[in-house]
């Protein structure tokens, strides 16, 4: 070895966002000249400069070049000790590369952002906002949420009241506001509220947002109730009190004198008269239900039984074709699209769902072959990933599902998937956008893709290649 090297000092400190220098002494220890080159290696590299970058040295002669940190305050300069190293490398002598090494440490810093989405929600007995908190800083937080209005006339559910958050993630929170009293009249009424996000040892971070609570009935329904309630009162009231005077004003008349007044006749015998009878109704003609199989009297021709209906062919079916034609890597997959159901599966990169319908992806099926098996699953991104719906695999040839086609649950705005051997590669299109671009995984890995988590837009078209 031709070369000795000293780091001063070989641990420092440095803050993000800020800058440190370390002095690396060189001496040529040979007995020629030679020339060495200095590059930073590791994780600290892309943070680290070197000054100069080469030195020419006699034998015998020291030579110093400086190493200046300068993390970005961003979470990925994560707080705590990192190992550098700077690779030296001699021109008369390639192959005797040296490396120091050194070890600098990142301070923490904390920042923490909040925000309401939506900033304003409406509802009669209830509003669903959520809150968004991202940690910006290089260590974790662990903070508690609660709510506030003033005149306590909202009572709030947050889940989860107690969040951790580790650095460059982002925390969402879903909030349920309930007015405490209903109001079933009346127009709409704002009502101001409060989320705080409380950390140990420092000030609580206020969120503010607005419930607009409306009435159930509209204010002039009321009062033209209250109208029609009090002229029925009136009605009634002059109808029991009003009763008719009937005053007969016949006269018995007189009797001539010297003749007797013949007896009245007897009043004429009536009875009821006789009930009409009741004509009986046509009954309602119905369908038959049933398949039409069992017997029965009259006319027609003799049906037997419907054929069979065609099942549906799978993204396993057409992956398995498609491997007897075609030798290679294949994927296949189809789109349960909402309000049609599953389309005919496609394969290696054409296009599954719909463009510009408005029309949703809620599941996809996807199957491989010659890619040693797929695993996957479907994302909302207001939610994160549903713990009740985990990682789903299958073998080549088989189907892989993710998603649900039930009409009560939402359709999908994103999904990640990898293959166990080689790679996958996705473009989606999500609705009222344009294509997102092909994005692949690294061999063995995965990688989202989808909706953007700020916009909660759902999938309307996919393509993979393997």
């Amino acid at each position: 070895m031709s070369l000795w090297t000293s780091l001063e000092p070989a641990s420092a400190t440095v803050d993000p966002g800020s800058s440190t220098t370390v002095r690396l002494k060189v001496r040529n220890t040979g007995d020629i000249v030679d020339e060495y080159r200095f590059e930073p290696v590791g994780d600290l590299s892309p943070w680290t400069t070197v000054e100069p970058p080469s030195l020419r040295l006699y034998p015998g002669t020291t030579g110093t070049v400086e190493l200046t940190f300068a993390p970005p305050r961003t979470p990925d300069a994560t707080a705590g000790p990192h190992p550098y190293a700077v690779r030296i490398t001699p021109t008369e002598h390639p192959d005797a590369v040296t490396v120091p090494e050194g070890n600098l440490t990142i301070t923490p810093f904390t920042e923490v952002r909040a925000e309401l989405v939506p900033p304003t929600v409406k509802g009669r007995l209830r509003g669903r906002p959520r809150l968004a908190v991202d940690n910006l800083g290089n260590t974790k937080v662990t903070a508690s949420l609660s709510g506030s209005d003033t005149g306590d006339r909202l009572s709030y559910d947050l889940q989860p009241s107690n969040i951790q958050i580790e650095p460059g993630r982002a925390a969402f929170v879903k909030t349920t506001l309930r007015p405490r009293q209903i109001t079933w009249f009346g127009s709409k009424q704002e009502q101001p509220y409060t989320l705080a996000v409380r950390r140990s040892g420092t000030e609580p971070m206020d969120v503010d947002g607005t419930f607009v609570q409306r009435g159930f009935l509209p204010g002039w329904l009321a009062t033209t109730f209250a109208l029609l309630l009090a002229l029925a009162i009136a009605f009634v009231v002059i109808w029991l009190s009003y009763k008719p005077q009937v005053k007969s004003v016949a006269r018995e008349k007189p009797v001539e004198a010297g003749k007797i007044a013949p007896s009245s006749p007897p009043p004429p015998i009536s009875s009821a008269p006789p009930s009409p009878e009741a004509k009986p109704e046509d009954d309602e003609k119905k369908e038959p239900e049933g398949d039409g199989s069992g017997g029965g009297g009259g006319g027609g021709g003799g049906g037997g039984d419907k054929p069979p209906k065609p099942k549906k062919a799978t993204a396993a079916d057409a992956v398995r074709k498609l491997a007897e034609r075609s030798e290679g890597r294949h994927v296949c997959y189809r789109a349960f699209v909402a309000g049609k159901g599953w389309q005919d599966p496609v394969c290696d990169g054409s296009e599954a769902g719909t463009v510009g319908k408005g029309t949703p992806i809620k599941a996809l099926n996807i199957a491989v072959v010659n890619t040693k098996g797929v695993r996957g699953t479907g994302a909302w991104v207001g939610e994160g990933w549903r713990k009740e719906i985990p990682w789903s695999d299958a073998e080549d040839g088989k189907n892989l599902y993710f998603g649900s086609s039930k009409s009560a649950d939402p359709a999908l705005e994103g999904y990640t998937f990898q293959v166990l051997d080689g790679v996958v590669c996705s473009d989606a299109r999500v609705k009222g956008g344009q294509w997102m671009g092909r994005v692949c995984t690294d061999p063995g890995g995965w990688k989202y893709h989808g909706s953007p988590i700020e916009q909660y837009k759902q999938l309307e078209a996919v393509r993979f290649t393997v």
